[in-house]
């Protein structure tokens, strides 16, 4: 059995959530209606897996959160709206180390309930199997977020060199990532410095109304340029891309420039924004020695397979070790398929791009 720990302040909410789970027949349920009553429950109830409101009396999500870190670590899985607000709370949560998170109906909760449900067993089951780590208070990890911000990275054995101009770039890189997915970017790309020499393009599981929230907060912690691809966009060194959510990316060329631009889904692929898509059309017009592909922590397998043909056409792949990705399901499977060139911790992996690019 799944012990689980529904924090909610709604009792129709709660209600709800309890009779999707119960119906799955293998979960203990426990109900808490704020922040404060859960930390009163937690250590006795000793819960598998917590899903978490951000809105609530009393104490609310992010800071019943920070003390669930602290005090007793487990998988979070936040319950977050699909605002501005709630996608801001959300990456502040996952940063401060819940597992993954779910959007709360937009409109009536009953209507849509079951709609939300498979997605939300799906990610309760994996959060399950993660493991936790203790976590630092928040003012800690505030402090420490503004140090490292605008970290410059010198790659071993390598001189430094120029910054690179705004044309026709020589490259491409192309990252992939879902669950655990923000704050493995942020260590990825915070590091690269601002002469970069190939564009980045991020294909990051998310709902559209999260992906602006996301580039912004990449933004100020980055050196390189980092936007949200709302539209047809020529890649140029010095930026970073990020994928709207809700649609997929794809690569194109326009007038001998490469582009990207968000493209409706597409139902032959399972998640989106699709890095499989993304790394397909990407080799239709870049040769593989010129692309280099990045497969980080996430559910499923999406992006192994289109990685795996381009690292045997010529390509460059790096996927996430095990030993730091939050879920090994997309980088694991790339290493199952023989398709990852080499296999890094997460902290290994902007070096290895700077080293590889210098």
């Amino acid at each position: 059995m799944i012990r689980l720990l529904i924090v909610e302040d709604s009792a129709l909410m709660r209600k709800l959530l309890g009779r999707i789970f119960t119906d799955e027949g293998d979960f203990e349920l426990a109900f808490a209606r704020d922040g404060a009553e859960a930390l009163a429950m937690i250590g006795n109830f000793d819960p598998d897996v917590v899903t978490l409101d951000i809105h609530m009396p009393q104490m609310d999500g992010l800071d019943c959160l920070d003390r669930i870190m602290l005090e007793h670590p487990c998988p979070v899985v936040m319950v977050s709206s699909l605002t501005d607000e709630g996608a801001e709370e959300t990456l502040a949560a996952l940063e401060m180390g819940a597992v993954d998170f779910i959007a709360k109906p937009s409109r009536a909760i009953s209507l849509e309930i079951d709609e939300l449900a498979p997605r939300l067993v799906e990610k309760v089951r994996m959060a399950s199997t993660v493991r936790v780590r203790r976590s630092k208070r928040l003012a800690e990890r505030v402090r420490q977020a503004q140090q490292v911000a605008k970290v410059v990275v010198t790659p071993a054995a390598s001189t430094p060199h120029l910054r690179v101009a705004a044309v026709t770039p020589r490259g491409l890189v192309l990252i992939g990532a879902s669950t655990g997915g923000p704050p493995a970017l942020d260590k990825v790309l915070a590091p690269l410095t601002a002469d970069f020499p190939w564009p980045v393009v991020v294909a990051q599981h998310m709902p559209a109304s999260f992906t602006g929230p996301l580039s912004r907060r990449l933004n100020s912690i980055c050196a390189l340029e980092v936007s949200e691809l709302i539209g047809q966009t020529v890649l140029e060194a010095g930026n970073i891309y990020i994928a709207k959510g809700d649609a997929d990316v794809i690569i194109s060329k326009r007038a001998g420039k490469l582009v990207a631009m968000p493209a409706p889904v597409d139902a032959r692929w399972l998640w989106h924004p699709s890095v499989e898509r993304m790394v397909t059309t990407a080799m239709q017009h870049v040769a593989p020695e010129a692309l280099i592909g990045v497969l980080m922590t996430g559910m499923g397998t999406d992006g192994a397979t289109a990685m795996t043909a381009l690292k045997h056409a010529g390509g460059h792949t790096i996927a996430e070790s095990e030993e730091t990705a939050v879920v090994w399901g997309m980088p694991g499977e790339l290493v199952h398929l023989g398709g990852a060139t080499e296999v890094l911790p997460l902290d290994r992996i902007s070096i290895r791009l700077s080293e590889r690019l210098a």
